[in-house]
């Protein structure tokens, strides 16, 4: 890692926070969600994106592990109300869905 690169993904760390799903839904209606892996580090996600790193972030949106939020997964959102963590690369608003006992890498 960079020094640059590092200081974004502290920079990015730093901006990341746990959000309500009813916060979020401006931005689901808007289009500007995209909801990340359990298994992915959320940050170095946002920090792909970020750099435009269009290998990786390509390679996470063919495999499924990226992707928009889709209506039925907004509806299960809405229904459950998990513990969401997000993270804003603008356009974009990154979100990822935390199990208990997770904690951010």
């Amino acid at each position: 890692m960079t020094e640059q690169t590092s200081t974004l993904y502290a920079k990015l760390l730093g901006e990341t926070a746990r959000i309500s799903w009813q916060e979020l839904q401006p931005f689901f209606a808007r289009g500007q969600l995209l909801q990340v892996a359990p298994g992915l580090d959320l940050v170095e996600v946002a920090q792909a994106v970020a750099e435009d790193d269009g290998g990786k972030v390509g390679a996470w949106l063919q495999s499924g592990q990226v992707l928009k939020v889709a209506e039925s997964q907004a509806e299960d959102y809405l229904q459950r109300d998990p513990e969401l963590w997000a993270v804003v690369v603008s356009p974009w608003v990154l979100i990822q869905e935390r199990s208990a006992g997770a904690t951010m890498h």
